[in-house]
């Protein structure tokens, strides 16, 4: 047996090896030794109390200023007060009954020790309660052992755990530490002197008994190595053994489906788009299986805001009305239909502002058709307008054709001649007036005439053209009627709320006139819509304009496989996910996700959903599809996991919001091909490179990384309830102006609340667990609560601060159809404040919501909060998140929350987000940092190595794929890849 295979337990007696495997997962010598001090504390040197960390078991080292034994209970009970300090700060220590007795003997007024103890606030001052210690002075007995093992060294502060302190760690570290000189080093000789990295048996000897800060380093710098190159290692074997694995081929056929979906899109795609569609149709059509890892924004552009107007036979219609089916107006003056409606949740929107003061909203992407007056027409974006706006002698550079003018009707009643409706509104001078609709929408001939009896009548006999002094209603449907017509109008301010308006029509039968681009300007973020109309020119005829779909990129890799005769499918955290991906893209492709229907493409195919709360009618019929073929795409949830789930050529895997499923899930729907399918991982939450590089080092990385410009209208504020309760009755105050505004808000709890959702053991009384020194201990008075629940603070709301308003709740334990209906009818407006779990996470688009109120916010992670706080802000209104604590302001609980509050940059929280919660195991299942194996290398902070480690491991494995020449290296990774670890990298 290896020295460092040994087990611990015949080394330092069965009790110790115990603890140290149950409370801190130390089996064997080599888990010891790989076992590294958090910090080292020197001779003498007093730890800085004021920045202890709340929750956490710390070791500090400090001197007792104080000591005195006070009595409770009416004298029935008595407890120690210590009092430590350093100069910077001042803790507590509290011991209770019986164990006050040896702790009041050795902690003297003036002496120095170790303490060890999880940091708790009792009447807003730090403590420990019951710690354990170690003396470091002379005088005392263990105290002198203390000072003789550390006098000149840096003490090594372990991770510790409540069972065993760091001192007692540091005693079992020395009786294994010789067999360090036997551990065998994993890094190529050539490696190590390239590197001028001392020798593994060196490193784990200074890392844990360093004479100086140098020693320190260089421990620190080999041992970091150490976990990059043996992970990268194995990660680029993975790599390497995929490319070996058999995949079906999936060519892009022309001709097919997805050219025919690509010729009714209404915009190109970006140049983002493209080289990742062309990154993902390559690795497709090769005979190994695609991994591949697709993160950031994957918007395109060519939408408008909801609010945006729409020209159709029957007048403007708002953009968020539109539907398959609807008649709009396109440029030449025909009529077409709308074939396709594409959500695209909130963007980013710039606004046109043209020559005559009319101004057209719209994103980067959008294209435009204009003119320079010296080229012909051509398409440009908003953004490349942005970088080419004026001409060398400063005028502006474009000018945008006016559109063919046509006859409208809204079916309005028109009692009146038209000419005399307009004299009569320019004689009335009323500030209200405003011309009818039915005399807006209405015919050329009909506007016309309104138009000439408002300048007849308001400019005098002559007809010159301008109407003076008009209220703003009356001004702006004057310039209305001359644009329809494919006039011009100008307004100018004439004083007291009034307007000249400067009218000019061009000659009969001539064009109309052009208007040219005066300024571009950020407008702010809105909720918009895309919609595809059935002509060539893929054009319609609006007054604003801007985005377009998140799932673009993955729909046309959907598509190009089921040309080349292969399914895809599409996996998705949540029903409400999976359903929304269902409908948008069914509305996206049209008919031609109407494969073998009535009606459908002669080339398109069927999609279909699956989720575990459809019909048994519904769901045999979409298993039906699958296994027959006739269903080219799938969305569900975890339901296609199942084993009833065929399929007829599996051919595509994506995966949508990586981060919420496990790598077997991930394996049992990848396992359903006849050979192993392609495999596409989407996230939207940011990946730092350096996690991409480590974490999914077994995916290739595509990244659409185009950032929002401007910034998100979204305040986020903690709301401190235990310390400030009147900051959290000013946040239900907040949430009833934003619903007396019009918008509505959410209440989100980490909880359900009903029985089977309670904590265990959540009604156990103070002091049930025992043990020493709890006895009438007032910190045990108030045992940790469990989170706050939807069903409890719903009540609690509808009958309190939020009386009055109509409140509802939204579950995931609620029917499908319930559920259904309260997203129906809080989306309809019909409700003011939904009082939800995290099932809104995900999903769901209601722009009128402004404002939401995070329960328990603590409970949460950063990610989480990013993505639950993305729910309000999507509309016009600027948005409010407030994330209720009851954590203390020093807790790292409260500084998460706190970065939460201070950034939008999803990249920086992902970076936060990461450094509190560690890489999760890397290799193994676990997604957060409970049992993380990396313990010296951090991925955020060694970037350098991380990437030079990538690089070092990827030439070693293509030399060398079975490390024939490497046994040191084989021992280390079978060390790193137990049976548990090497089958999640079988998976995947």
């Amino acid at each position: 047996m290896a020295a460092l295979d040994e087990p611990l337990k015949k080394i330092l007696g069965g009790s110790t090896a115990k603890v140290l495997a149950e409370h801190l997962g130390l089996h064997t010598v080599g888990d010891l030794l790989h076992h590294y001090p958090r910090r080292y504390a020197e001779r003498g040197e007093l730890t800085r109390l004021a920045d202890l960390p709340l929750d956490e078991h710390v070791t500090v080292v400090a001197q007792v200023a104080d000591a005195r034994v006070l009595k409770f209970n009416g004298g029935r009970g008595q407890r120690l007060e210590v009092t430590l300090t350093d100069g910077s700060g001042r803790l507590r220590l509290v011991f209770f009954g019986k164990g006050i007795h040896k702790p009041h003997k050795d902690l003297l007024p003036g002496r120095r020790a170790m303490f060890a103890g999880k940091v708790s606030v009792f009447h807003h001052k730090l403590q420990l309660a019951h710690p354990d210690y170690e003396l470091l002075d002379g005088d005392a007995g263990n105290g002198a052992e203390a000072v003789s093992a550390f006098a000149g060294q840096l003490l090594p502060i372990y991770p510790a755990c409540q069972q065993m302190a760091s001192w007692k760690i540091a005693k079992a570290v020395d009786a294994v530490l010789p067999r360090a000189q036997e551990a065998a080093d994993p890094l190529p000789e050539a490696l190590r002197d390239g590197r001028d990295l001392v020798p593994l048996p060196e490193a784990l000897l200074k890392i844990h008994r360093p004479a100086s800060k140098a020693d320190i380093a260089a421990a620190r710098d080999r041992l970091k190595w150490d976990e990059a190159f043996v992970l990268q290692v194995a990660l680029a074997r993975r790599r390497l053994a995929e490319t070996q694995l058999p995949a079906v081929a999936r060519s892009l056929v022309t001709g097919g489906i997805l050219d025919a979906f690509d010729a009714k899109l209404p915009f190109t795609l970006t140049d983002g788009q493209q080289k990742v569609s062309r990154e993902i149709f390559d690795d497709l059509a090769t005979e190994h299986p695609m991994h591949r890892l697709l993160q950031g924004e994957v918007g395109s552009g060519k939408a408008q805001p909801l609010d945006a107007l729409v020209l159709t036979p029957r007048g403007f219609r708002p953009m968020g009305e539109m539907a398959v089916g609807t008649e709009v107006v396109v440029p030449s003056g025909e009529l077409a239909v709308v074939d396709g409606v594409f959500p695209q949740g909130e963007r980013e929107v710039w606004r046109l502002v043209l020559s005559d003061g009319s101004a057209v909203e719209c994103d980067d992407e959008h294209l435009w058709i204009v003119g320079d007056g010296v080229a012909g027409e051509q398409v440009l974006t908003t953004r490349e307008l942005r970088r080419d706006l004026h001409g060398p002698d400063g005028r502006p550079r474009w000018s945008i054709a006016a559109a063919v003018p046509v006859d409208l009707d809204d079916g309005g009643h028109r009692p009146l001649d038209p000419y005399p409706v307009g004299r009569g509104l320019a004689a009335d001078r009323d500030p209200a007036a405003r011309v009818p609709d039915a005399y807006r929408n209405a015919p050329l001939k009909d506007r016309l005439a309104v138009l000439r009896g408002l300048l007849d009548a308001g400019s005098g006999p002559a007809g010159a053209g301008v109407f003076p002094a008009a209220h703003r209603p009356l001004a702006d449907d004057l310039a209305w009627l001359a644009r329809s017509l494919g006039g011009r109008a100008r307004l100018s301010a004439a004083g007291e709320g009034t307007y000249d308006v400067d009218v000019a029509l061009p000659a009969e039968g001539g064009a109309g006139f052009r208007r040219t681009i005066r300024a571009v300007e950020y407008a702010g973020r809105k909720p918009v819509q895309c919609i595809s109309v059935r002509h060539p020119d893929h054009a319609y005829v609006t007054d604003h304009f801007t985005v377009t779909h998140n799932t673009m990129v993955a729909l046309r890799a959907m598509l190009g496989v089921v040309d080349s005769g292969g399914q895809a499918a599409m996996l998705a955290p949540t029903e409400v996910l999976a359903q929304q991906h269902h409908r948008s893209i069914t509305e996206m492709m049209g008919e031609l996700a109407e494969g073998g229907m009535l009606g459908g493409a002669e080339q398109g195919t069927k999609v279909v959903l699956l989720t575990g709360s459809m019909g048994a009618a519904a769901r045999r019929q979409a298993l039906l599809d699958l296994v027959t073929g006739e269903a080219g795409i799938v969305v569900g949830t975890h339901a296609l996991i199942e084993d009833k789930v065929q399929f007829h050529d599996l051919g595509l895997v994506v995966v949508d919001e990586q981060h919420r499923f496990g790598v077997e899930q991930r394996d049992a729907l990848r396992g359903k091909g006849k050979q192993p399918p392609h495999l596409l991982v989407m996230t939207a939450t940011p990946i730092p490179r350096t996690v991409a590089m480590t974490v999914f080092g077994d995916l290739e990385t595509s990244v659409l990384d185009q950032l929002p410009a401007g910034r998100s209208p979204i305040a986020t504020h903690v709301v401190p309830a235990k310390d400030k309760p009147h900051f959290l009755a000013r946040a239900w105050e907040r949430v009833r102006e934003e619903v007396a505004a019009g918008h509505q808000g959410y209440v989100v709890c980490p909880r359900i609340g009903d029985e089977e959702d309670a904590p265990k053991g959540a009604k156990k009384t103070a002091g049930s667990k025992g043990g020493a020194g709890t006895e009438g201990s007032p910190e045990d008075a108030e045992e940790k609560r469990p989170p706050l629940a939807v069903l409890d603070i719903a009540g609690q709301l509808a009958e309190g601060p939020l009386a009055g308003l109509r409140v509802a709740v939204l579950h995931g334990r609620m029917a499908p159809d319930d559920k259904d209906d309260v997203m129906r009818r809080f989306a309809a407006g019909e409700l003011d404040v939904l009082v939800a779990t995290t099932v809104i996470e995900v999903g769901v688009n209601v722009p009128n919501a402004t404002a939401m109120v995070i329960m328990d916010a603590d409970r949460f992670g950063v990610s989480q909060l990013h993505q639950l706080r993305g729910r309000v802000g999507r509309g016009a209104a600027p948005g409010l998140c407030l994330l209720v604590s009851e954590m203390p302001e020093a807790s790292p609980a409260r500084a998460r929350l706190a970065a939460v509050a201070g950034t939008l940059d999803g990249f920086e929280l992902s970076r936060i987000d990461l450094e509190q919660r560690r890489e999760g195991d890397v290799l193994g299942q676990a997604q957060s940092g409970v049992r993380s194996s990396l313990r010296m290398l951090a991925v955020i902070d060694d970037e350098e190595v991380i990437a030079s480690a990538r690089e070092e491991a990827t030439a070693l494995v293509t030399a060398d794929p079975e490390l024939t020449g490497y046994p040191e290296l084989q021992t280390a990774l079978s060390a790193l890849l137990d049976e548990e670890r090497e089958q999640y990298l079988d998976k995947g």
